[in-house]
């Protein structure tokens, strides 16, 4: 069956990194287009930053609002994984991290891990 797991969370420091991993399992995982979400107790699930699925071109990147420039989304597609690399890290960057998988009308979400930023 489709499965994501998320990994990678935790407990950090104002200023700094950690790297998320969501290991995807099911599906053929190149055709997807792989998506980072968060939601902060209290607020909406919010795009996070999206990596597109294998081209002739290569993949093409995006990643939304207050993380550009400190977040960086890959994947691999050999391992069947998508990663979120977060530098720079800030309280308000607190939250619950989904990864998601989506092709046409499919669309598939794991079950999140928490991302806690404090001194």
């Amino acid at each position: 069956q489709v499965q994501l797991v998320e990994s990678g969370g935790g407990l950090v420091e104002p200023g700094g990194s950690l790297r998320l991993s969501c290991a995807a399992s099911g599906f053929t995982f190149s055709i997807y287009d792989m998506s980072w979400y968060r939601q902060a107790p209290g607020k909406e699930r919010e795009l996070v930053a999206t990596i597109s699925s294998i081209t002739s071109a290569g993949s093409s990147t995006n990643s939304v609002g207050s993380v550009k420039g400190r977040f960086t989304i890959s994947r691999d597609n050999a391992k069947n994984t998508v990663y979120l690399l977060m530098n720079s890290l800030k309280p308000e960057d607190t939250a619950v991290y989904y990864c998601n998988a989506h092709f046409a009308h499919f669309n598939y979400w794991g079950q999140g891990t928490q991302v806690t930023v404090s001194s």
